[in-house]
């Protein structure tokens, strides 16, 4: 059937007639030629599937493996490898799946957060999303020894997801104030500021929330 569905679509069959004529001359040939159609010798019906195979593979995708990113690379040679090991087409579709999740959180797990001076402000602007993936780079990201200052950490360009991200911007705001720093939370979206509201343990200090 996927075969069939493919050479329908390359010989330019994208419509449901196409799909209609084939399943009812798949019908056809069951139930009206059944007792001819199991005469036919096996090697002849190996020797179609092979020419169905060449027809229907995308060759392409060998030229596309050198100029893909690593990434897609590897999940489309791991499933294919998965998948003539088994002979279970499911289990290399789970392993593919679960490979590019994997691919996928490490992506956007990467974040910025670039210092600048402004008058007496030090503003951190953090950059990506905030997550229990990414909490240590963006911990890491600040300098905690400095004293009696005016922080500001901006959030405009970035989105918290969860209670790990929270409790980063917890530690952020605490180890500040340990300092006798004023800190100044703004730019939080009306998502990251709801589980802000909800979360953080800071919301009695001097650190404010500043919404778009």
């Amino acid at each position: 059937m996927i075969g069939q569905s493919v050479i329908n679509v390359k010989s330019g069959g994208r419509g449901r007639l196409s799909t209609l004529t084939a399943g009812l001359f798949l019908m056809f040939l069951i139930i009206a030629l059944g007792d001819l159609v199991v005469q036919i010798p096996m090697p002849v019906l190996v020797g179609i599937m092979i020419m169905v195979s060449i027809g229907t593979f995308d060759w392409s995708s060998f030229s596309y493996l050198r100029k893909a990113p690593k990434s897609d690379a590897a999940v489309m040679l791991v499933t294919v490898i998965i998948v003539v090991a088994t002979h279970d087409l499911s289990k290399g579709v789970i392993a593919g799946v679960i490979l590019s999740a994997i691919f996928f959180v490490a992506k956007i797990s990467r974040i910025k957060v670039e210092r600048r001076q402004e008058n007496e402000s030090t503003i951190f602007e953090v950059e990506g999303q905030l997550f229990f993936a990414s909490v240590e780079d963006f911990v890491e990201s600040f300098d905690f020894a400095v004293e009696n200052k005016n922080i500001i950490i901006d959030f405009s360009n970035a989105h918290i997801w969860d209670d790990s991200a929270v409790g980063a911007v917890d530690k952020a705001v605490i180890k500040y104030r340990e300092n006798n720093n004023t800190v100044t939370i703004k730019g939080l979206n009306s998502s990251s500021k709801k589980i802000v509201d909800k979360l953080a343990v800071y919301n009695n200090s001097n650190a404010k929330l500043i919404s778009h």
